[in-house]
């Protein structure tokens, strides 16, 4: 027996499907259409279908399905009765009413996403000494970072005021552009940044040592955090990615554009707790071809002492494939 409760996990999981309360009726819409209405005692279920085949539903199971009011005939809709329905009807229903208002490449790229490339195998010791070695070469490459530590204390505590503007300031610095504001504003971002940090405490873990649940967790994190509102636009994917790493530099493998694209064809939380697995196991096979040194130890032998080797590995992808292109 479907519930309200099916309808609104189905619906939220749909691309730019947004619910609002309209007249003490809760209906999901895209934009401006809705394409499913729950009554007001929330029993029955209204959602778009076409109007050539809605009679020949409603004939098959009248016990389920029956026609809108007079006025709402000329809409492509039906009502169900929402207990009638099993679950994996529900779905059907949910999913092929989104499809009729939503554009055509967005129901694709939903439904029928890209196969994601098949991943490289973990770089060796001399792979990773060679890309710190052209890392290294780069003016200036650790001179924000360490700024940016000093500044936090090398603990980086995003409900002090001071530390999301050093934040702010170490992302503009690696060009994600995010808008300073002016005298008199609200600072947008350093209120989102806040009330996101009150949210989630992502983990301490090494990244060899992540546990699924953890990754999932910073999966989660990092899709709350790219949306986050920053003016007319979000953080997005590569200032998130970052954010997390300068939060927890020892836990997260942070990501561009580039790398995001080449190695998994997306950049949402599914892409990104990918990203961490495959950080995960390209650390513990360094850890095992060096022989079991020590976090500090073994990026001391690559060539990047002090940094963690979730960033060394990061330093190795940017290496290798954005400065590359």
């Amino acid at each position: 027996m479907a519930t309200v409760d099916d309808v609104r996990r189905l619906a939220l999981s749909l691309p730019r499907t947004e619910e609002h309360l309209i007249r003490d009726r809760v209906k999901f819409r895209i934009g401006g259409i809705v394409y499913l209405a729950l009554s007001r005692d929330e029993s029955e279920l209204g959602f778009a279908f076409p109007k050539e085949e809605r009679a020949a539903l409603v004939a098959a199971e009248p016990e389920k399905f029956f026609l809108p009011r007079a006025s709402d005939l000329r809409f492509h809709w039906v009502e169900a009765h929402l207990a009638a329905l099993g679950t994996e009807e529900l779905t059907e229903l949910v999913i092929e009413a989104w499809r009729m208002v939503v554009p055509a490449k967005v129901a694709r790229a939903h439904l029928d996403p890209p196969t994601a490339p098949p991943l490289p195998p973990a770089p060796s010791l001399a792979e990773l000494r060679a890309s710190a070695e052209v890392f290294n070469g780069f003016a200036g490459v650790d001179r924000s970072w360490l700024a940016f530590r000093e500044e936090t204390g090398h603990a980086l505590d995003l409900s002090r005021a001071a530390h999301r503007g050093a934040l702010h300031r170490w992302l503009n610095s690696w060009g994600c552009r995010i808008r300073y504001p002016r005298e008199g504003e609200p600072d947008t971002f350093g209120a989102g940044l806040a009330a996101w940090a009150g949210r989630h405490a992502p983990t301490h873990a090494p990244l060899a040592r992540l546990t699924p649940r953890e990754i999932a967790g910073l999966a989660a994190a990092y899709e709350e955090l790219a949306a986050l509102p920053i003016g007319r636009r979000s953080l997005g994917p590569t200032a998130a990615a970052k954010a997390l790493y300068a939060l927890r530099p020892d836990s997260v493998m942070p990501w561009d554009a580039a790398i995001a694209q080449r190695l998994h064809g997306a950049r949402d939380r599914a892409a990104f707790a990918r990203h961490l697995e495959l950080g995960r196991s390209w650390a513990r096979a360094a850890s095992q071809e060096s022989g079991g040194l020590d976090e500090a130890a073994l990026c001391a032998e690559i060539g990047r002492p002090g940094v963690s080797l979730a960033k060394i590995l990061d330093e190795h992808l940017y290496v290798t494939i954005t400065h590359a292109a």
